[in-house]
């Protein structure tokens, strides 16, 4: 289980506790570890190379203009698109928001459609919530099948010449379930409509090619991409972008300022308003060079082992249930019979052992699966079967506390 990968665990300082003990972090859902590598380049762009982008005739500030754009260009490679057709955001929810305000607030009118599911993260609901406050559009939610995925079957049947946009999650952050990008292209398309991916729980574990699943737009986070806070990608058709208006005003994102009117820069430029997330940038491009050295096929191998191993270790349980499909793409959530997941938590945190208790921001899915908080195991490329192990020894012992 441990190979090829077991050597990776070396390259994370977080992984151990301040008295120098292994820390059994299981909680990579929610935010990735971060490798020397990234955390190396972070310190050589905020140190050594660091000047502005964009605007200074100096040496130190034309170098580092090209290594931003450089890690723009080696970001957009990772998913399959071109550098013209990658915003910088602060992560996959100022994605969906610049989305839903410039897109959104274009395009879009009172009457007109947009198609979810119950599975959800908060961030994939709420601006299209204050977009139809705004202009008066509906949301539809798509119902999901026995074993937690998105029902396209349902989509299909739902979706009409009004639905204008479909926006889906790749990979649920609650249940693991992977989406059928291609179909559900297939059927936004069908009727006219746009498909957004929420691709935060994918990038991290699977091999992404926007051209290939041909969505619209695709939305991700660099620190679940074992990279920096701060920072994420929206990736959108060229003519798409085209298309979009600006949704903030400010430095870099001008062509030109006269009091009479402003003109704005193309695309992607035109949605970056002021001195941008530099040295993140630098570090997601050293997080993607890190992942691509590794292997996508082997963090995916190695994930579904271990999902696999934990899910065979809680069926021997009566007292857990489990959700999601058995094929679940690096994430296991549960629940211990007459234990709070909150409780769970703070026993395994004893242990040394990190996990997820709570609604996930997933706070519709939660009401649908008719529990108010799951525990959740998320798996990164760092994990082990000693992780696994500590897990169990954990829900053992709050098992026997609570008995």
């Amino acid at each position: 289980m441990n190979a090829p990968l077991s050597h990776a665990r070396a390259d994370f300082p977080g992984l151990v506790t301040r008295e120098g003990a292994p820390w059994h972090y299981l909680d990579t859902g929610a935010t990735a570890q971060k490798p020397r590598a990234v955390i190396d380049a972070v310190a050589r762009a905020m140190g050594e190379d660091y000047a502005t982008v964009h605007r200074g005739v100096y040496a130190r500030s034309a170098e580092m203009t090209l290594a931003y754009e450089a890690a723009r260009a080696k970001v957009a490679a990772f998913i399959g698109g071109a550098a013209n057709e990658l915003v910088f955001t602060r992560g996959a929810t100022e994605a969906i928001n610049l989305v839903a305000q410039s897109w959104g607030a274009a395009h879009l009118k009172a009457g007109d459609r947009v198609l979810l599911s119950m599975l959800e993260h908060h961030s994939n609901i709420v601006p299209w919530q204050l977009l139809a406050g705004r202009i008066g559009i509906e949301i539809d939610v798509c119902p999901l099948t026995l074993d937690g995925r998105i029902d396209l079957d349902a989509a299909e049947a739902m979706l009409t010449p009004a639905h204008k946009l479909v926006s889906l999650a790749h990979v649920s952050n609650v249940l693991g379930s992977l989406l059928d990008v291609t179909r559900a292209a297939a059927l936004a398309h069908g009727v006219g409509a746009k498909l957004l991916i929420d691709g935060c729980q994918a990038v991290p574990r699977m091999a992404v090619d926007v051209a290939s699943l041909r969505c619209d737009f695709y939305v991700f986070s660099a620190h679940k991409l074992y990279g920096p806070t701060g920072i994420g990608a929206l990736w959108a058709r060229a003519e798409i972008l085209e298309s979009m208006p600006p949704w903030q005003g400010g430095g870099a994102m001008i062509d030109r300022v006269r009091f009479a009117k402003t003109t704005y820069a193309p695309p992607p430029q035109r949605f970056e308003a002021g001195t941008p997330a530099i040295t993140e940038a630098i570090g997601l491009g050293a997080a993607v060079d890190y992942v691509t050295a590794l292997g996508l096929p082997a963090i995916a191998a190695h994930e579904a082992a271990l999902v696999q191993t934990l899910c065979a270790e809680l069926r021997n349980t009566n007292s857990i249930t489990l959700y999601g499909p058995e094929d679940s793409a690096g994430i296991v959530s549960f629940a211990l019979a007459g234990v709070h997941p909150h409780d769970l938590g703070t026993i395994c945190d004893e242990e040394n052992v990190a996990i997820r208790a709570g609604h996930h921001c997933a706070q519709p899915l939660m009401d649908h699966l008719g529990v108010a908080a799951t525990a959740r195991a998320s798996f990164g490329l760092y994990n082990n079967a000693e992780d696994i192990a500590a897990l169990l020894r954990g829900i053992d012992r709050t098992r026997r506390i609570f008995a």
